[in-house]
């Protein structure tokens, strides 16, 4: 038996599109796939290393093997969580986040980031609550640490990101495969909500986790 663990996106919530549709299709097969919440009611306070943290706290006591499929910067904190604990034996990234702030600040604008800094919050738009919450800066100084250059494990992986992710470039997600022989990387016809290839997506997983 594996453990199957979503990691949900960044201002997501276990409650996404994508997060039920593949609960429900586990379910079909009699499967568990335990969605965490990764926001733990304190979105503001949010940074990688607890996410982290909050994973591993669900991982078995004895040996049972761990799958985490992760969706955008879920994706990026189970790329991080397989480099630390040996657990994890295989990895479903959906559009990971990989250069995930070297994308995100500059959309912000170097006068936002540094009012945000200074501030100590910004206000970013929670599409899980559908409202905007603050965010502690602590975010992005804990993110900083989490280069993708660290991630050398060699853990069976499946990347599927959307040729048109208007997010985190598909790029991202090429060069990070292009350095490891142990990345298979699938490209799809959509953006990074993956909406539109649910069902293609699905069989792809079980075809790489065995299911």
């Amino acid at each position: 038996m594996t453990n199957y663990i979503y990691l949900h996106g960044f201002a997501s919530s276990p409650k996404s599109a994508k997060a039920e549709y593949f609960l429900r299709r586990f379910q079909s097969l009699n499967i568990s796939l335990k969605l965490l919440d990764l926001n733990q009611g304190d979105f503001s306070h949010l940074t990688i290393t607890r996410q982290i943290e909050q994973v591993a706290a669900e991982f078995p006591t004895d040996e049972t093997p761990v799958t985490l499929i992760g969706s955008s910067l879920g994706g990026l904190t189970a790329a991080h969580t397989s480099q630390k604990y040996l657990k994890v034996k295989q990895l479903v990234l959906l559009a990971p986040a990989f250069g995930f702030l070297s994308h995100w600040l500059p959309r912000l604008g170097e006068e936002q980031v540094q009012r945000w800094q200074e501030e100590k919050y910004l206000q970013v738009y929670h599409y899980g609550d559908k409202r905007s919450l603050p965010l502690h800066y602590k975010f992005v100084t804990d993110a900083s640490q989490y280069l993708d250059e660290h991630l050398q494990r060699p853990i069976p992986t499946l990347i599927l990101h959307g040729r048109y992710d208007e997010v985190i470039p598909i790029t991202a997600s090429r060069d990070y495969a292009a350095s490891r022989p142990w990345v298979e990387l699938i490209e799809l016809e959509d953006d990074h909500s993956l909406g539109n290839v649910l069902s293609e997506m699905w069989k792809l997983i079980q075809a790489f986790c065995q299911l």
